[in-house]
């Protein structure tokens, strides 16, 4: 199968949304879906949205089958112009497993450094994680704030990477969710 990825255009981005609520319905359930998709329209709406990191993979008939977005995120306030938040990935579950999300992610990677930013964040499976070069955000003076659902039980679960060689030797903070209204619906 043959795909292409790319920026989002204005003529994808209901299909997006469609997309990541599809797919998180499926993995986890309705209401997780749903408000993955509010946090998508939220972050759109917000100053930290980069349009030029909201990435997609379409496939032969430019039907989006994979998402990642990447979003300006800060750290106690600072840290904005460096490092990212890449939430949420999403791949059509029938085409997982076949290295779309991690070909976005890559890409993703690639941009960001090209923009400068120097750091990614991440909150999910490290197993899904790992092997794009992610790591234990603790171990780099991260740590997981009240807001943060994962790493209350499993620290390993709040990731980072650098972009930019020793990048995190200076970037250290609480990471809290409290700039989005949908990450504070339980």
């Amino acid at each position: 199968m043959e795909r292409k990825i790319q920026a989002i255009t204005n003529e994808y981005l209901e299909e997006a949304l469609d997309l990541v609520e599809q797919v998180f319905t499926e993995y986890e359930n309705e209401k997780e879906g749903k408000m993955v998709r509010r946090l998508v329209e939220e972050i759109r709406s917000k100053k930290y949205y980069l349009p030029e990191l909201e990435l997609i993979a379409l496939d032969e008939q430019q039907r989006v089958i994979g998402y990642v977005m990447f979003s300006r995120f800060h750290l106690e306030g600072k840290y904005e112009d460096s490092l990212l938040l890449l939430s949420p990935a999403a791949v059509r579950t029938d085409l997982q497993r076949q290295h779309i999300s991690k070909d976005i992610i890559e890409f993703g990677f690639q941009r960001a450094k090209e923009l400068g930013y120097k750091a990614v964040l991440v909150e999910g499976n490290p197993r899904n994680y790992n092997a794009r070069g992610f790591r234990t955000s603790s171990d780099y003076g991260i740590y997981p704030g009240e807001t943060v659902r994962y790493p209350r039980k499993h620290k390993e679960c709040l990731m980072v990477k650098e972009l930019q060689l020793g990048a995190l030797e200076e970037i250290k903070g609480i990471v809290e969710y409290d700039c989005y209204e949908t990450l504070q619906e339980e």
